[in-house]
């Protein structure tokens, strides 16, 4: 495997970060996670605009942008595999121990690891803790992903693939890693952005080609929704069979199916929309 690390292509055993990255010790650092097929990469603009954005709420220098696509498609092109998860970390970089960043410029990592397609269907989980919308990071693709993955862990611990979490006001926000759809009376509804999600590149293109409604939704939507479903880069649009104890009757239903056929027809026809 050949990964970008701050200007040049290395093997894997050799591509290496100081042990006091800011983004190592801290968490100090932002990313995305780009779908990549063959040697193409799908909607890397949107994910390259996310970065910066990222990069800003966290006081980062904004990311050399011909830098990071130069680095892609480098490790694109000596990497290729029929479906890979492209990551693209960017970080504080070499700082001192504690929470003040150095002055040393930032550290771009960029690596590609294979993929499989996901299932049509999952099953998800609510947990009890929330995503806090007042945060100075909300809505930041941020390294700090510790919650994520406890509450992953607790999901793949009941045998689902995602969990669900609420904010501080008990309204639905997003999964550890996607954005979360609920149809009610045949309409598409997402929490919109003020409830603390992250706005996910699938997320705002299903909004766009769907239509769907940007809602506040309370948790207990999900014991009612006639449909549920999922939107992530590795995702598309996963429909959703379980809820914790719920069984959702025919998944996908029709809507879903609708908004898969729609998301594979127009990312099918435009890798970079």
């Amino acid at each position: 495997m050949q990964i970008w690390v701050n200007g040049a292509l290395r093997d894997a055993d050799a591509a290496q970060v100081s042990v006091l990255d800011h983004g190592l010790t801290v968490g100090d650092g932002v990313f995305e996670t780009v779908k990549a097929t063959g040697r193409s990469t799908f909607a890397l603009t949107r994910h390259l605009d996310r970065l910066t954005r990222s990069a800003r709420g966290l006081g980062l220098p904004d990311p050399d942008l011909d830098e990071v696509r130069r680095a892609c498609a480098a490790v694109v092109d000596a990497n290729p595999v029929a479906l890979g998860r492209l990551r693209i970390t960017y970080t504080g970089g070499l700082s001192p121990l504690g929470s003040d960043r150095g002055d040393a410029g930032p550290t771009l990592v960029v690596a590609l690891g294979e993929s499989r397609r996901r299932p049509d269907t999952t099953a998800v989980i609510t947990v009890p803790w929330t995503r806090n919308e007042h945060s100075a990071v909300a809505g930041l693709k941020t390294t700090s992903y510790a919650e994520n993955v406890v509450a992953l862990a607790k999901a793949h611990g009941a045998g689902a693939s995602e969990a669900l979490f609420a904010n501080t006001a008990g309204q639905l926000c997003e999964g550890t890693g996607s954005n979360v759809f609920v149809v009610l009376d045949g309409r598409l509804h997402t929490p919109p952005l003020a409830s603390g999600c992250l706005g996910g590149i699938t997320r705002a293109l299903t909004v766009e080609w769907t239509g769907a409604y940007e809602t506040e939704l309370s948790m207990d939507v999900l014991e009612s929704a006639e449909e549920i479903f999922l939107t992530s880069t590795l995702r598309d649009v996963q429909a959703v069979h379980r809820v914790d104890g719920r069984q959702l009757a025919a998944a996908p239903g029709p809507v879903t199916a609708k908004a898969m056929r729609i998301f594979d027809e127009r990312a099918g026809s435009d890798l970079d929309p």
